[in-house]
């Protein structure tokens, strides 16, 4: 999963951020659960990306990160063109004259890390459309110096976890104690797989 926090003019002329944003590998479960509504809130938009197992297992890890990046672009775009439209529709109404409400913007985004995923898989043959194009500006450790970048690693990860919460309520995959490792390659879980083997939603394979 990844996520994309899109921050307006508002939040930057108010100088405000929920207290306790950070670099969501920083911060507790509990803290990241309690920032989950108020950065919802906070966000002009926000969206997460997701990509399948099987997918991940079929492109490989870095081709499967830009396809859930795009699919998250794509969902904040759709809502920002919205969010526009309405806003110049109201004016239109009031001046009686039109005022752009179509009229094209620009996006530019802030990675974090030193690769650029994105922009190699963007225009692929399983890239989801995107309406406007993205510039794509990579920072090494970005959710620790951006806003923006925080609030997207903390709705993704909450997002995530939220959903191994749900799934692990399923008693096929109950073994793998999901609510409490999240997924990740705890004892437990690596036992169980050696147990039971994998399930239907476990990755097989290890390649970028």
């Amino acid at each position: 999963m990844v996520g994309a926090a899109v921050i307006g003019i508002k939040q930057v002329k108010e100088n405000y951020m929920p207290e306790g944003l950070a670099d969501s590998k920083l911060l507790s479960e509990k803290r990241r659960e309690e920032l989950y509504e108020p950065l919802q809130k906070w966000c002009t938009t926000w969206a997460v990306g997701s990509c399948t197992n099987t997918e991940i297992d079929e492109w490989g890890i870095s081709y499967a990160l830009g396809v859930a990046a795009l699919k998250a672009i794509s969902k904040v775009e759709e809502d920002i063109k919205k969010l526009r439209f309405s806003v110049n529709a109201n004016t239109c109404a009031k001046l009686g004259a039109d005022s752009g409400a179509n009229s094209n913007f620009r996006i530019a985004a802030i990675l974090d890390g030193p690769c650029d995923y994105i922009d190699k898989v963007a225009n692929t043959f399983d890239a989801p459309y995107v309406p406007e194009p993205v510039k794509v500006h990579t920072l090494v450790k970005a959710d620790r110096q951006c806003a923006s970048v925080a609030a997207a690693a903390v709705l993704a990860k909450v997002t995530r976890d939220n959903l191994m919460v749900s799934l692990a309520k399923n008693p096929q995959y109950a073994a793998y104690d999901w609510a409490s490792n999240k997924g990740y390659g705890s004892l437990a879980h690596r036992n169980a797989i050696k147990k039971v083997g994998p399930s239907d939603l476990h990755r097989l394979s290890w390649h970028l």
